[in-house]
């Protein structure tokens, strides 16, 4: 069909449309409305409300979730360097031995070179995490919020047999 004839018989159906009293169906506009975008905001609002005291309100909670976390992948990189090494490096040589290659004794025989951590991490209170290895035993740890051993709640030690 040629143009002309089609721009005819559209203009022919919108005059019957508009004899009959009925108006052209038009493509239906895409958004929100000022009510949804606002009982979004409310509803946002709300939740934020009731979520938002309850993460804020327990930093001493998250400190202890660190140090536990922080603790956890000590030992992690402690029993790779066993493996590796075939003992736990020493007391004096401490956490630092899982940096970088210790000296003294006992000597790592197979050290990896890469290290088993980038670097040796503090504690959530900014003082570094406590060592102690003796006859294969070996204890990771931290005094707390306080500083000080002992202690209650976010106040007490955090030690590796806890986990």
């Amino acid at each position: 069909m040629p143009a002309a004839t089609i721009e005819k018989s559209s203009g022919v159906i919108e005059s019957v449309m508009k004899f009959s009293g009925k108006s052209m169906p038009r493509a239906r506009q895409q958004g929100f409305t000022l009510i949804e975008i606002m009982v979004v905001v409310v509803i946002l609002g709300i939740l934020g409300a009731l979520i938002v005291p309850n993460i804020i309100g327990r930093p001493d909670e998250a400190r202890v979730t660190a140090a536990r976390a922080d603790i956890e992948a000590i030992s992690n990189a402690l029993e790779l360097y066993r493996l590796d090494n075939g003992h736990y490096p020493s007391t004096d040589q401490g956490l630092e031995a899982l940096v970088s290659e210790p000296s003294g004794y006992p000597e790592p025989r197979r050290w990896n070179p890469d290290g088993y951590l980038k670097k040796v991490p503090v504690d959530p209170w900014d003082e570094p995490y406590l060592y102690f290895s003796e006859d294969r035993r070996i204890e990771v740890y931290s005094y707390g919020a306080d500083r000080k051993e002992g202690g209650e709640g976010v106040d007490a030690d955090i030690l590796l047999s806890e986990l």
